[in-house]
């Protein structure tokens, strides 16, 4: 049976709730209550929130994948709530970004893969990118070196280290994300890893890695032995 939210006990209500026991009580579709503030005639503004949240396996992630389009095709959810769960989801990224941000220095492959998840580990395209770091393993530089897909025409090492210099920096990591999800190197990674890794030593600048990110892991070829 529907109950209003505003019928529940005080307790129970998402903004209450958030005031008496604090944010961290609240669960994913009570904060996404809150930021609707309501449902429909037939259920509340979190039983709709549960609904949307269940057609994405509960993530949130997934949740932020969804278009403005697909969010209005649950009944409740209106052009103005999709944007807002939209933009807030988008913030959530933007967040972890600037987390990421903070995170300068490389001591492990789980340290890069922690800064540049956030940027590519959820795109639908592959986007190849160069750490650059200094004689501290601190990253002083990122750069996009190519976007779409990743052969050895769109790899220029002339770039690459060009940047370095400019950078000042002493070393590289490569990085660059599959869509797929798949963890495996290919040759064309492979390729181009002993590619840039070959120009590099001539000039001093060493590569470090090669890190393949995707959504929820990634490979490191130092880690593999395949460096």
């Amino acid at each position: 049976m529907y109950t209003p939210i505003n019928q529940w006990a005080e307790d129970d209500r998402p903004r209450e709730k958030f005031l008496l026991k604090g944010k961290s009580s609240l669960s994913d579709s009570e904060l996404l209550a809150i930021l609707i503030g309501s449902g429909s005639r037939k259920e509340s503004a979190v039983q709709l929130c549960q609904r949307i949240l269940f057609s994405v396996d509960n993530n949130l992630n997934q949740l932020g994948k969804l278009s403005i389009q697909k969010l209005t095709e649950f009944k409740g959810i209106g052009e103005a709530k999709a944007i807002t769960i939209a933009a807030a989801l988008e913030l959530g990224r933007r967040r972890r970004t600037e987390d990421a941000e903070e995170l300068k220095k490389i001591t492990s492959s789980k340290a890069v893969f922690e800064i540049m998840q956030p940027i590519i580990g959820e795109l639908p395209h592959e986007e190849f990118w160069i750490l650059y770091l200094n004689n501290s393993n601190k990253v002083i530089h990122k750069a996009q070196l190519s976007k779409g897909g990743i052969t050895g025409t769109v790899v220029d090492s002339r770039i690459v280290f060009k940047t370095a210099f400019e950078q000042n920096a002493t070393s590289i990591i490569l990085t660059h994300n599959h869509p797929s999800g798949k963890l495996v190197a290919s040759d064309a990674d492979k390729e181009i890893t002993q590619k840039l890794k070959m120009a590099g030593k001539q000039l001093d600048i060493y590569v470090l890695d090669h890190i393949i990110v995707t959504e929820t892991g990634y490979y490191s070829f130092q880690d593999e032995g395949i460096f």
